[in-house]
């Protein structure tokens, strides 16, 4: 579906931006050139009549998206999580981007229950309401079922999303081709590998099965987090368009006065907030990444429930080493060491200075820990952090850049719950917590017992590829590449001995 049918939606689009004076906010954040900037204006003005006019009170750029429908808000929201592409200052108007639409009719969603679950929803529930919030993607309402009397969050997809989403996606894959053709000079922040994360980070919202597994894995994650809870899903009234889940009963962590309302201790559940995601990110590897104010909630009992797992963001073993080293390094001023980890990282490459990036470093992390402690700012660090990184020739680490947006949104939450919160003092015994269990002689051991379990797996086959190496060397006056029977033997050696090692290395990591 991508091609020249799609220049009417663009013209569309282009004319709501000129409108609504977003053209100008969007381009000015891109550093557009004027080849580009022209193209825009040459394509907007004519049609300025043809653009929707949107909410006056809102921002130039969320007015825009907001005005032209789910996809290009829901494209907002992804943008804000990419400030490395679109720059701080607008990445922070799409994070307070109003992702409310009108409800669609509560008999398009019982007929979209019915249809998902091959069930009568009357059969299933003694009751099911309006609509009690909407947006851009799928509605929720509040139901409760028949056979038990539990209380349950329904979400349901809206009517005909899945096409309306593709059909404007598609429109952006055009958009970006030709940005890359009129502004090469805007390759370098690949604007088509932007429409390819948003396209699959939609796919996955769009099939509510994903969010589903992606609750239940964070509940498993957590199940052990005193003062926190996620919802327990139903699976069985769960599918693709349809999404069953806990009813919570709570107050949003926005509403303030309804916290000192409840009584409950605003310092406590501050600090618990970055505690959480802290230990979500390091220990787990798998994080919610969209953990604002609207999608936490604090329970009668004081406890915090998360909602909303459409956005998680997940770091592998390695990068939560490097994360953790990295932080430690900060808390602890040895920026040679912060120095050091991005380059045996490869985050920064090998060509350049090393202790003129450490002096890099040292200018970013010296005026921050001199301020007021209630004025420490991790978000504010890892900012500068990438700004220095950028300079040094470290290439974009989408999963970094997600990261370092949850931050700054999670350490918004905490101190609108508590102004005067200290960010690396509730940050320090997490990030050494992790490091003791982590990095040292312990976990050095463990990853060799995982590297010769891998590799003794291979002992059944060692045979079969020691006689097939030896083959080809009698068979070929030159040897194969990767055929060297001295490599071979090597790996005999090894799968021969990587079980009694794996037994024995397990022996002594019990006994540390």
């Amino acid at each position: 579906m991508r091609g020249p049918h799609n220049i009417l939606r663009l013209i569309r689009t282009g004319a709501t931006f000129e409108r609504t004076g977003a053209m100008n906010v969007v381009l000015e954040a891109f550093d557009a050139p004027p080849s580009l900037r022209l193209a825009a204006k040459i394509l907007a003005v004519p049609f300025r009549w043809l653009g929707y006019k949107g909410d006056p009170s809102q921002p130039p750029a969320p007015r825009a998206l907001t005005a032209l429908g789910p996809a290009y808000i829901k494209f907002g929201q992804v943008l804000s999580t990419r400030p490395d592409v679109v720059g701080e200052e607008l990445a922070a108007q799409m994070r307070v981007l109003q992702d409310k639409l009108p409800p669609f009719p509560l008999a398009e969603a019982r007929a979209m229950v019915e249809q998902e679950l091959e069930i009568d929803v009357d059969t299933l529930f003694s009751s099911f309401s309006e609509p009690v919030a909407a947006a851009s993607i799928a509605q929720v309402h509040r139901a409760t079922l028949r056979e038990t009397g539990e209380d349950v969050a329904v979400k349901v997809l809206r009517p005909g999303i899945e096409r309306a989403f593709q059909k404007d996606v598609d429109a952006f894959y055009l958009a970006a081709r030709m940005i890359e053709i009129l502004a090469p000079s805007t390759r370098r922040l690949k604007p088509m590998d932007v429409i390819t994360h948003f396209e699959g980070v939609v796919l996955g919202e769009l099939d509510l099965r994903m969010e589903t597994s992606s609750s239940a894995e964070f509940a498993a994650n957590t199940a052990n987090d005193d003062g926190f809870g996620v919802p327990q899903v139903k699976w069985f009234l769960s599918s693709r368009r349809v999404m069953t889940l806990d009813w919570v009963d709570g107050v949003s962590a926005g509403d303030i006065a309804a916290i000192d309302a409840a009584g409950h201790d605003r310092k406590i559940l501050g600090e618990r907030v970055l505690r959480l995601f802290l230990s979500h990110a390091l220990r787990d590897g798998f994080f919610h990444a969209d953990m604002h104010h609207g999608n936490l909630k604090i329970t009668p009992n004081g406890d915090i429930v998360a909602l909303d797992f459409g956005i998680m963001g997940r770091l592998d073993e390695y990068t939560r080493r490097v994360y953790a080293e990295i932080l430690f390094g900060f808390i602890r001023k040895d920026y040679r060491r912060v120095a050091e980890v991005h380059f045996e990282a490869g985050y920064v490459p090998a060509d350049k200075d090393i202790d003129a990036f450490a002096q890099a470093l040292r200018a970013v992390g010296e005026p921050i820990f001199g301020m007021d402690a209630s004025r420490i700012s991790m978000a504010r660090l890892l900012t500068y952090l990438f700004e220095v990184t950028e300079r040094f020739g470290m290439e974009t680490r989408t999963e970094l850049i997600l990261l370092q947006r949850t931050m700054v949104v999670v350490e918004g939450v905490s101190r609108s719950l508590h102004p005067q919160i200290n960010i690396w003092e509730i940050a320090q015994p997490i990030v050494e917590d992790y490091i003791k269990a982590n990095i040292g002689p312990k976990a050095l051991l463990r990853d060799m017992t995982r590297t010769l379990r891998v590799l003794g797996r291979f002992g059944p086959r060692l045979p079969e590829l020691a006689e097939a190496a030896l083959m080809n060397r009698h068979e070929t006056v030159k040897p194969a590449p990767g055929r060297n029977p001295w490599e071979v033997a090597a790996l005999i050696g090894v799968g021969a001995g990587a079980s009694l090692i794996c037994l024995w290395l397990g022996a002594l990591i019990q006994s540390i």
